[in-house]
C-alpha cells in the first residue's frame, strides 16, 4: 500500500508540475492576446480554467500512479504509461502552441492528436485497471469540450 501511495504521489506531482509549467506559458498571453479574441457564447470565464485543470491533473496523476503500482515490468503497464506520457506531452504542447505561439489552428491539430492519445491511454489503462481508466473520463470530457472551444476560437478569429 505504501508503494502504491508513493507511485500515486509521484505521478500527481509530475502532472501538477506539467500543469504549472503549461500555466506559465498560458499566463504570457491570457491577459492580453487572449482577451482580444472573439469568443463563443459557451466560453467559460477565465477563473474557471485553473481549478478545473488542477482537479484534472490530480485525477490524471492518481490514475497513472494506480497503473504504475501494478508493476512497470509488465508489458501492458509499460505500454499504458508510455501512452500516458505522450498524451501529457501533447497536453503541454497545446498550451505552448495556443498561448505561446498564439496559433489556434495549429493548437487545434495538437488537441485532436491529444484526444486520440487520451483514448488510447484509456484503452491501455483499462487493461491494467478499470478504476484508472474511469479516473481519466473527466479529463477526456474536458478535452472534448476544449476541442470544440478551440475550433470555435479558430473559426471566429
Amino acid at each position: 500500500m505504501k508503494k502504491k501511495l508513493m507511485y500515486v504521489f509521484i505521478s500527481v506531482a509530475v502532472c501538477l508540475i506539467i500543469g504549472f509549467l503549461s500555466s506559465v506559458v498560458t499566463q504570457s498571453s491570457v491577459n492580453d492576446w487572449y482577451l482580444t479574441l472573439n469568443k463563443p457564447s459557451f466560453n467559460p470565464p477565465n477563473w474557471l480554467f485553473a481549478p478545473v485543470w488542477t482537479v484534472l491533473y490530480v485525477l490524471m496523476g492518481v490514475s497513472a500512479g494506480w497503473v504504475w503500482a501494478k508493476g512497470f515490468h509488465h508489458k501492458w503497464v509499460k505500454t499504458a504509461l508510455y501512452h500516458f506520457g505522450f498524451q501529457l506531452l501533447l497536453n503541454a504542447l497545446w498550451s505552448i502552441v495556443f498561448f505561446g505561439l498564439k496559433s489556434p489552428f495549429w493548437a487545434l491539430l495538437v488537441i485532436l492528436a491529444l484526444l486520440v492519445m487520451i483514448l488510447f491511454t484509456i484503452k491501455w489503462f483499462k487493461l491494467v485497471s478499470k478504476v484508472a481508466a474511469v479516473l481519466l473520463i473527466p479529463y477526456l470530457a474536458w478535452v472534448c469540450f476544449a476541442t470544440i472551444l478551440n475550433y470555435k476560437l479558430w473559426e471566429l478569429n
